[in-house]
């Protein structure tokens, strides 16, 4: 982590000092539902979660440290999110498992140490499933990270050794548990889009139900929910091209035209609109 790259859009951008972290939480977190990290919330975490282990500090020194991991998260310090995040335990998994699969697919230039860092958060996201069943972010980073993960090894390969599935269930048990869950509905419906891109639509509707309308559906559903997401729209052009091909070409340019012209209130939303605009000019 040392040698991760830093944010490149300006250390000081995306700072929420003091309260101003739970004035923007609702915002900030409006698409994944996170409970903001008061000494209230991490002492419900740990007694709901009865398999969660404690790390002897005290519910006001975890959810300091868990406020600490998320600006850092926020402010595009990714490596220093995912250490605050570790120091308190599994508890600081959903912000350090955040920060290490923000980091991976929008900064790290390497195939093989970006899949490294997925595998690591799959591993410790599995074993936070566990541990907290009932957590849905704790099954939405499980599943983005071995999502991404399975990106890099490829899609086919990974259906194969059964990682489609796990990541099918994980996301199924984040929308049991929260159905307006924005970015689960994202990752579900590109999910599907890439399943019916490479198994056909029959193969697709058969082994994992994955429809076209269905996909759209969660993809419409995600920005209804959230109606300034950069990352909902560029998901959705990438799975009207796996379903759709050279016909939806007009729709997925538009959709990548909105995500470059939302906002960004935070580090990773920012590389998702910059990523839309670069989309945008390799297409010029």
């Amino acid at each position: 982590m040392p040698q991760w790259k830093p944010f490149p859009y300006g250390d000081r951008a995306y700072r929420y000092a003091g309260d101003a972290l739970e004035a923007a939480w609702p915002r900030l977190h409006r698409s994944d539902h996170e409970p903001f990290p008061s000494i209230q919330a991490v002492e419900v975490r740990l007694h709901c979660s009865t398999g969660l282990p404690h790390t002897g500090q005290s519910s006001r020194r975890i959810a300091e440290s868990l406020r600490e991991a998320w600006r850092s998260f926020h402010a595009g310090d990714f490596a220093a999110a995912v250490e605050q995040g570790l120091s308190v335990g599994p508890i600081g998994q959903v912000v350090a498992g955040r920060a290490a699969i923000t980091y991976a697919m929008y900064l790290e230039p390497e195939l093989e140490a970006r899949l490294d860092i997925l595998q690591d958060v799959v591993l410790r996201g599995e074993a936070v499933c566990r541990m907290a069943p009932e957590w849905p972010n704790a099954w939405y980073v499980h599943a983005l990270a071995l999502g991404r993960y399975a990106q890099g090894v490829s899609v086919m390969k990974s259906l194969a050794s059964g990682m489609g599935t796990k990541v099918r269930q994980s996301l199924e048990h984040v929308l049991a548990r929260e159905p307006q869950h924005a970015d689960a509905h994202i990752a579900l419906g590109l999910f599907q889009a890439e399943l019916i891109n490479k198994l056909g639509s029959v193969a697709a509707g058969l082994t994992h139900g994955a429809r076209k309308e269905t996909a759209i559906g969660h993809f419409d559903t995600a920005i209804q929910l959230v109606p300034e997401s950069a990352i909902a729209r560029i998901e959705y052009a990438n799975a009207l091209g796996l379903m759709c091909g050279r016909t939806s070409a007009g729709d997925a340019a538009r959709l990548i035209e909105q995500a470059a012209a939302c906002p960004a209130v935070d580090a990773r939303q920012r590389l998702e609109v910059e990523l839309a605009r670069s989309e945008m000019l390799s297409e010029a």
